[in-house]
């Protein structure tokens, strides 16, 4: 589109019957960019959304899909006009990007990893604080219906004491240019882990490999320890292996769940099983039930993640409140991933500073619920406190 046809957009975008709107450029309009793409264009609050990519044929193909969009090459040529960003590209210009945005006094929503250094993600939480504006990190199953129900049962108690979580998040590919499969994959089930339990992890230990692709590592491990609430998490990630797997498993001491994302009508399971050892009995064969009870779906009124991640950015700028997965979470979790880094470098345990700056991010809008302990009965490490406390409340 001509300069000067985007120019007449941008200043006067037209007005609308819902109130105040936004102007918001989504740049890098790739697979996941183009989501974004047409998920604004639906909301009544954007009067105007400008794709930015360097591509012609990428912006030609999304402007016969949604005619009413502006488009352009570069954001400097539009940054000043736009009220808020959508920062989309490969991992490595996140910061840059999202610096810009900010410095042209734009809103921004980048998707994860916020940066790929601790560095560049403190620059973009101090820049947003100084210029007054939303930096917002796309941890996307923060806003998964799912999600919000697994951790609505975990505050609640119904699984007992939380004994252990472990994430899987494989398949074979996307293989990335730019990062590995730490920074590409990890930052998902590292923020689903820190927002199930309202907590963040001190220490991490990481081993990965360059088993298909040297030397970029393409199958990780990582163990977080939670040790305010005597849990260590572990998490699985790939891109060589032969099935496509999203999951979370949480195993309690009344109950276990399962959360798959690939499993559309069964996406949360609640399984009654477990194990049932005599008071003060040592674990040793025959002294051990097994409980071995059937399962249930809680019901879940499914809502697409990135419509609502959307959403919340830009009804959190037009309201003028704090947004959720803001980036002091998005900090936090590249945090992790550095430690992890640093992990697989040394061969050990990493411990993890936050910053005395630094505080944890908002719970991701979701109804009201209870405040509740881990259960109930004894803990193997003493009194554990409240799960999903640190955080606040779900709004």
């Amino acid at each position: 589109m001509p300069k000067d046809q985007i120019f007449e957009l941008l200043t006067d975008p037209g007005g609308s019957a819902h109130g105040p709107t936004l102007k918001v450029g989504v740049v890098g309009c790739g697979y996941w960019g183009s989501k974004h793409v047409r998920v604004l264009t639906a909301m009544p609050q954007v009067a105007l959304v400008v794709a930015i990519d360097h591509d012609p044929s990428t912006l030609s193909s999304l402007a016969r899909r949604f005619p009413q969009i502006g488009t352009a090459s570069a954001l400097a040529d539009v940054g000043a006009e736009l009220d808020a960003v959508v920062v989309a590209t490969p991992a490595r210009t996140h910061g840059a990007l999202a610096t810009e945005a900010l410095e042209s006094g734009c809103h921004v929503l980048v998707e994860k990893p916020l940066a790929t250094s601790v560095v560049d993600a403190e620059r973009l939480v101090r820049l947003g604080d100084q210029r007054g504006l939303r930096v917002m990190s796309g941890h996307t199953f923060e806003y998964n219906p799912a999600v919000w129900k697994l951790r609505t049962i975990l505050q609640q108690g119904s699984l007992g004491e939380i004994y252990h979580i472990y994430t899987a998040r494989l398949n074979l590919g996307l293989f990335q240019g730019d990062v590995n499969v730490v920074w590409d994959l990890g930052p998902h089930d590292i923020s689903i882990v820190n927002y199930l339990l309202g907590s963040r992890p001190t220490s991490v230990s990481a081993w990965a490999g360059a088993l298909g692709h040297q030397p970029v590592e393409d199958v990780a491990y990582l163990r977080l320890h939670y040790p305010d609430i005597g849990l260590v998490a572990q998490v699985h990630l790939s891109w060589l292996d032969p099935c496509k797997v999203r999951r979370v498993t949480v195993v309690g001491s009344r109950k276990m769940a399962v959360y798959d994302d690939l499993a559309d009508d069964e996406r949360l399971k609640i399984f009654d099983k477990g194990i049932d050892a005599a008071e003060g009995a040592a674990p040793a064969h025959g002294q051990i039930a097994y409980r071995r009870g059937g399962s249930e779906c809680p019901y879940i009124d499914f809502r697409e993640p990135l419509a609502i991640e959307d959403r919340t950015f830009v009804e959190s700028i037009l309201a003028g409140e704090p947004v959720p997965s803001d980036g002091r979470s998005g900090l936090a979790v590249v945090r992790v991933l550095e430690a992890a880094t640093e992990s697989m470098r040394l061969g050990r345990s990493v411990d993890i500073s936050y910053g005395a700056n630094i505080e944890p991010g908002h719970a991701a809008p979701v109804e009201p619920v209870p405040a509740a302990t881990v259960g109930a009965g004894s803990a193997r490490n003493g009194s554990r406190p409240a799960i999903g406390t640190e955080f606040g409340e779900a709004r």
